[in-house]
């Protein structure tokens, strides 16, 4: 006689078994009409907590029946609502129970996503699970133990063995990713588009958690703090082992293999903020261009360096801590490099340095076949280095071709580590530098003369470089004296440039040729005093010019002085008789200008009632230019000397 169900209906504020807790329970078990039974779950919270689950509401419904070898068999579909990444939010699911086998099987489904877990009855913390097209964003509950990083993107396969403690997991296997992402909030370690395969462990039933990673990555990007990686389509074989705690977490072991790019072991350290404690990278190999435009694009880029073309071979090291570098080495038999903004080029690169913060390190040698810094082209030479208690140092003077001339570095001091104070000291000499070249390299109108002069002491204390003595350029036939020379943020994107500058008996006809500006003879003197460029373009200065000893202006360079003061020649009949002469005899000229907001507060010789005298002619016909603008906005006094000075007559408003 077949038997008969009567509905059960069952009730409960909390149920707890191993592992899982539910709130607001309710229960329901009656026929389902077809020889099975019809069993209804609803749970408003549910709490699993290694895996990371808090308040999932539980909807599950099917039937439940036995088959011939006394199983328990469930065929339904399961609802969450807010598990971590949205996981079986619409789901099937089927599930054995075989205690003869002492074995619950229970298969998840939801689109082509499956989930296959099995555990034994009697230990129920334990279970082998089996993944398949499992979206990355259903282990975000699971990741949350362990670190304090989110899963964004992507897909999983894997085979995992899960232990459930009562504080923690453990959890190990094998697994294969697809287009995974992920990311911190403090965003130093990141990924996304990350494809790859390999092996997982992780134990967060101690303090602190514990992950080891042996992985094979294709493809993506992937952040390790300063590291950002645009990995290759070939495998790059990834090895780590961490400890997390608090958000804060600690690399011990770091290794990177990507066969025809870099090569390193190392580890790294973040604190819960996300600031970098810790970055120590041994047997640094890198082969460029490949290591460049994989591994370290972004990095250079935070130093001002981009776009740059490097081709060769370097090995090197590298240990930083949170206060700042602790020591560095690398060596290379041949490597060129150049940046896009043309600040720095070499060619031939060979040798190497070797620096510690403390204690003494052996002497390397570093060589270049040409070395061009800020367009100064230098030629081959050969450096001799020593660190010594955080200092590295020269240990013989250095002689670099220079622009047909020659530089000379005598002692030269660099302390890598420090960040504030003196960081770097050295004194520098400058013989026979060819004007023409320089003008070249600066894109300036070529004209003759030599450079030469000494900085007894250049100091590099805090962000500011300082120099004392002076340099003296010999142009023109005269001298350009600049002295009180600073530089603020060298390395920064708007550096900060101070000098004073005295002109000395200057040829101004080599000077006014030149510069296309019209011709004048004599010799000129003045001053540019407290000049100040911001990113190399003047923002102030207290400029004063003056030719005292007489001599000829064209009428091409009258009209462009008239246009630089704004103002004008002398008028009526002796305006019209000074058109009939090409040249003029002046006994003076003289001009001053004092940039101050962007405004160039003009005088000249002598004030008049309406204006200023820039020029004070001697003989007949007798010249006098006048100035009637007292200020003028800078940019447009550029304009009118450009004009000027490119020959395209001058330019008033």
């Amino acid at each position: 006689m077949p038997s008969a169900w009567a509905d059960v209906a069952l009730g409960a504020k909390a149920v707890s078994i191993p592992g899982l807790k539910m709130q607001d329970v309710q229960a329901r078990l009656g026929e389902d009409g077809q020889g099975g039974l019809r069993l209804t779950l609803r749970a408003s919270k549910a709490e699993v907590p290694a895996m990371g689950w808090r308040r999932v509401g539980v909807d599950v419904q099917g039937t439940l029946q036995r088959d011939i070898h006394m199983r328990w068999l469930f065929d339904g579909a399961v609802q969450l609502a807010g598990a971590p990444g949205g996981a079986l939010g619409n789901a099937t699911v089927g599930m054995i129970i075989d205690e003869a086998a002492n074995t619950l099987e229970i298969d998840f489904s939801q689109g082509q996503a499956q989930a296959t877990t099995a555990l034994p009855l009697d230990q129920p913390t334990h279970a082998q699970i089996s993944l398949k097209g499992v979206p990355v964003l259903w282990l975000q509950g699971l990741l949350s133990t362990v670190w304090s990083g989110r899963a964004t993107a992507g897909k999983l396969d894997a085979d995992i063995a899960l232990d459930m403690a009562e504080k923690g997991i453990q959890a190990s296997g094998q697994f294969a990713l697809s287009g995974a992402g992920f990311d911190t909030p403090s965003g130093t370690l990141a990924g996304q588009g990350v494809n790859g395969n390999g092996r997982l462990n992780i134990d967060s039933t101690g303090t602190p958690s514990r992950i080891d990673l042996d992985a094979s990555l294709r493809g993506g990007e992937l952040l390790l703090g300063p590291i950002f990686a645009h990995l290759p389509d070939h495998p790059v074989q990834l090895s780590l082992a961490a400890a997390a705690q608090g958000g804060a977490i600690d690399l011990t072991r770091l290794r990177v293999a990507d066969a025809d790019a870099l090569q390193l072991d190392g580890a790294m350290a973040f604190n819960a903020k996300g600031d970098l404690q810790r970055l120590k990278l041994d047997r640094l190999q890198s082969r460029f261009p490949a290591a460049y435009q994989r591994y370290g694009q972004a990095w250079l880029a935070t130093l001002g360096l981009r776009d740059m073309r490097i081709e060769g071979q370097l090995n090197g090291s590298i240990d930083m801590g949170s206060n700042g570098l602790r020591s560095f080495a690398f060596e290379t038999e041949g490597l060129d490099v150049e940046d896009g903004s043309g600040h720095l080029s070499t060619k031939g690169l060979r040798g190497g340095l070797d620096w510690a913060a403390d204690g003494d390190r052996p002497a390397t040698t570093l060589a270049w076949q040409s070395l061009q810094v800020y367009r100064m082209a230098n030629g081959a030479s050969q450096s001799r280095w020593q660190s010594r208690d955080g200092a590295l140092s020269l240990q013989r003077g250095l002689d670099v071709p220079v622009l047909n001339g020659r530089a000379r570095i005598g002692d030269f001091e660099w302390r890598p580590a420090a960040v504030k104070g003196r960081r770097l000291s050295t004194s520098v000499t400058f013989t026979g530098i060819d004007m023409a070249a320089f003008s070249r390299a600066m894109g300036w109108p070529e004209f003759p003369g030599t450079l030469g002069g000494a900085i007894p002491a250049l100091r590099w204390f805090d962000d500011r470089v300082e120099l004392d003595g002076g340099l003296s350029v010999n142009v023109f036939d005269g001298f350009v004296d600049i002295t009180r020379l600073s530089l603020q943020g060298p390395f920064s994107p708007s550096p900060v440039l101070t000098a004073d500058v005295q002109l000395r008996q200057l040829d101004l006809a080599a000077m006014t040729s030149v510069f296309d500006f019209g011709n004048i003879t004599g010799r000129l003197d003045g001053s540019i005093d407290e000049l100040r460029l911001v990113n190399w373009n003047p923002v102030a200065f207290k400029a004063s010019l003056l030719a005292g000893g007489g001599g000829r202006i064209s009428q091409r360079a009258v009209n462009n002085l008239t246009a630089v003061g704004g103002g004008g020649a002398a008028a009526g009949l002796q305006g019209a008789v000074l058109k009939l002469f090409k040249t003029f005899g002046y006994k003076r000229i003289g001009l001053n200008c004092t940039l101050q907001a962007s405004v160039c507060h003009m005088s000249g010789l002598e004030n008049e009632a309406d204006g200023y005298t820039i020029v004070e002619g001697s003989g007949l016909p007798r010249l006098q230019v006048i100035g009637h603008q007292t200020q003028v906005d800078w940019p447009t006094l550029v304009r009118r000397l450009k004009s000027a000075i490119e020959g395209n007559g001058p330019e008033v408003h």
